[in-house]
């Protein structure tokens, strides 16, 4: 079975002494691509150096997190342009709102997050959409842009069903990640998690966050890690009632289609 990691924070510095061990140790157990998330302008330059230094295997995005709203400048703009002109690059974001500590205010993160809608536009490529505490807002805006855009993927969705069926109605994709393995928290997406269409559901780590809390033995790292996403596949897989074999077939060709994903690296 092969698997593409949608949301993997590669760039950060808890992978900077085992980085190229981490990604050997996905490619073993079948996570044979990860999508590098950029956050600002420094890890998206990050990110895409990384899709450089390993060609077929790492993609990135580009764009600013809401909480980098308030740094976010014309030359930002340009340069997540230039990014994103390359191929490797394969989405805006992670981009969106999150009013649940408003580290920019919300007025600059709804400004930003326009200005990436349509630089989406520009350059026909999708976009990878965080939203916390801002669903209203964010489904808003998402409605008037959406016609033009190519489009969306709804990063770590852990909202409601009512949520979750505007979201599908509006014909975003949905990224689970290990959020579903927590025995407390993730027990109402569990049983949100059958709603997904079979064609509209990837899967991520968002490593090194959200260590599934089940995985036995229990790592001694509280570091989560791109190789366990086969572990939040069976999960998955179990909570759909479906074959984990189809499951793998299924999200792999979500993910190359949806993100442009050159076929002849998929072998």
């Amino acid at each position: 079975m092969k698997w593409i990691d949608i949301g993997v924070n590669l760039t950060n510095k808890r992978f900077d002494k085992d980085r190229e061990r981490v990604i050997s140790q996905a490619e073993s157990v079948g996570v044979l691509h990860q999508i590098i998330t950029g956050t600002n302008i420094a890890e998206s330059e990050h990110a895409f150096q990384l899709s450089q230094k390993y060609p077929g295997k790492l993609f990135s995005t580009a764009g600013c997190h809401p909480h980098d709203a308030r740094n976010f400048s014309e030359n930002h703009y340009q340069r997540l342009t230039q990014l994103l002109k390359h191929p490797s690059v394969v989405a805006v974001g992670e981009c969106g709102l999150d009013f649940n500590r408003n580290f920019s205010p919300p007025d600059q993160q709804i400004d930003v997050f326009e200005q990436q809608l349509n630089l989406a536009i520009q350059v026909n490529k999708p976009l990878f959409l965080h939203e916390r505490d801002a669903f209203n807002q964010q489904f808003e805006i998402l409605q008037s842009y959406l016609p033009k855009l190519k489009g969306a993927v709804v990063h770590c969705f852990t909202g409601n069903e009512q949520q979750l069926n505007a979201y599908l109605e509006l014909g975003l994709y949905i990224g689970i990640t290990g959020w579903i393995c927590d025995e407390r928290r993730g027990l109402p997406l569990k049983k949100l998690v059958p709603l997904i269409p079979k064609d509209k559901l990837m899967l991520e780590t968002d490593a090194p966050y959200l260590l599934p809390r089940d995985l036995r033995p229990k790592p001694k790292s509280s570091r989560n890690l791109p190789e366990y996403l086969p572990h939040i596949a069976k999960v998955i897989a179990k909570s759909r009632n479906t074959s984990l074999e189809s499951l793998s077939m299924q999200c792999f060709n979500n993910t190359r289609q949806f993100f442009g994903l050159p076929t002849e690296t998929m072998d």
